[in-house]
């Protein structure tokens, strides 16, 4: 599909109708895709960052800590939550408007030849990562932190050939009818980042997941850094920051991480000994990664945006355990739920998990606007199924449009409750546009 564009809104019109008219490609495609832009993605010194849950938090600890070196860095992530040049951010800050559309228009004239030639047009998320690349390539950036979209062997960001660190993230059972039914076998598929002779940085909490990135990680002779939850302890947790410390192989370290979650303690663990392997090769100081961990900014993860409001972007069964986590410390009473998810989660057991483990006086389900969206009907009616079945009397009101299920829920919100927010990234991105002027958590 050939088609010139002249403005912004074309632009964001044209990118979002991807989908309807090509789909995923072997990495082959993206690979042609690439060197027809010149291998802009083999010019940085690249941190390439897989895993089921808490990568984006990774990204960002890391993103920052680079800066706080005083290292040019861009962060590449996904998905974006309000606009689209969040995804690419250089040196803490997104990409102008005007970076992206030259960005775009280089990509363009390259997708242009290629359907001359009868080559398939790149999917969104190749499109995506394109754009990324070059606008990093026109800013000089010397890292980039590089967040896979789905998956990791297969993904789009997998034709990086040498990075200078890969990292796996907590794996749980997720998109199971793309990688996979079993934890090994999605664990496998995250461990296909991984490079012959590259250090692997990885969660080690789940032991069926550890060994395969273990065993992996042997055959391709990488220096393996487990991370393990048993020697992350914490000393201090606010519900708005955490002060915690991590014995590595390097030392025991204290840090402070701007988050209230307990699972950020987690995620920031990797980054630390991510960047603390990075120090013994980029000469970041134990100072910078201090810094850059207690100024780390990243939304939508348990993130404050008024007074006793908060979301968070828990988007599969594992991430709702760890968003109730944060829920029981913050929350000492009952409080109002605002929920909704995409079809491919398992929103059953998510819903499962919210009734068993969260104490809530009212439940809100609504439906994200994207076509993945699941009716609010039938949230709701798998939210009274389980709840009938635990004997639960919770109240849960059904509105399918998601501003109105805010103001309603924030309307019903006594003064000193909590409302929670979460169900999905994309939510969050609906709730950004409509909360506006929010401050970080």
């Amino acid at each position: 599909m050939i088609f010139f564009m002249k403005t912004y809104e074309e632009i964001i019109d044209y990118i979002a109708g991807i989908p309807k008219f090509t789909t995923k490609h072997p990495l082959s495609h993206t690979k042609a895709f690439l060197e027809s832009l010149g291998n802009p993605q083999n010019q940085f010194k690249v941190i390439h960052v897989a895993g089921s849950n808490g990568k984006g938090s990774v990204c960002a600890c890391l993103a920052n800590i680079l800066k706080k070196s005083g290292k040019s860095t861009g962060l590449f992530t996904s998905p974006h939550l309000v606009d689209i040049e969040e995804r690419f951010v250089i040196d803490g800050e997104q990409c102008t408007q005007e970076e992206f559309v030259q960005a775009v228009e280089q990509v363009q004239s390259v997708v242009v030849e290629m359907e001359k030639e009868g080559i398939s047009h790149p999917s969104y998320f190749e499109y995506l990562f394109a754009v990324g690349m070059v606008i990093f390539q026109k800013r000089n950036v010397e890292y980039a932190v590089l967040e896979t979209g789905l998956g990791g062997r297969l993904d789009a960001t997998n034709v990086v050939e040498h990075p200078l660190l890969t990292i796996i993230t907590s794996i749980s059972l997720e998109h199971t009818e793309i990688l996979g039914n079993t934890i090994a076998e999605i664990a496998g598929e995250k461990a296909g980042i991984l490079k012959e002779q590259v250090p692997v940085v990885y969660d080690a909490s789940n032991i069926e997941a550890a060994q395969v990135i273990e065993e992996r990680g042997k055959q391709l002779h990488c220096r393996m850094f487990p991370v393990y939850l048993e020697k992350i302890k914490i000393l201090l947790n606010t519900g708005k920051k955490i002060d915690f410390s991590y014995e590595s192989r390097y030392d025991v370290t204290e840090v402070e991480i701007p988050f209230g979650a307990p699972y950020q303690a987690q995620n920031a663990a990797v980054a630390l000994m991510a960047a603390n392997y990075l120090g013994e090769t980029e000469q970041i100081s134990r100072e910078a990664i201090r810094e850059g961990m207690r100024t780390v900014q990243w939304k939508g993860r348990m993130q404050e945006v008024r007074e006793d409001i908060y979301f968070d972007g828990a988007h599969n069964a594992d991430g709702i355990r760890c968003f109730l986590q944060a829920v029981n410390k913050i929350a000492t009473t009952p409080s109002i739920l605002l929920f909704s998810m995409v079809q491919e989660k398992n929103y059953v057991k998510a819903i499962r998990e919210l009734l068993t483990d969260g104490k809530w006086e009212q439940i809100f389900v609504t439906r994200i606007s994207d076509a993945r969206g699941i009716p609010a009907a039938t949230l709701k009616q798998v939210f009274e199924q389980e709840a009938q079945a635990m004997n639960q009397r919770i109240k849960i009101t059904e509105i399918d449009q998601v501003e109105k299920a805010f103001a309603e829920a924030t309307k019903v919100k006594k003064k000193g409750q909590k409302l929670f927010c979460a169900g999905s990234l994309y939510l969050v991105g609906e709730l950004e546009k409509i909360a506006g002027g929010m401050k970080d958590a």
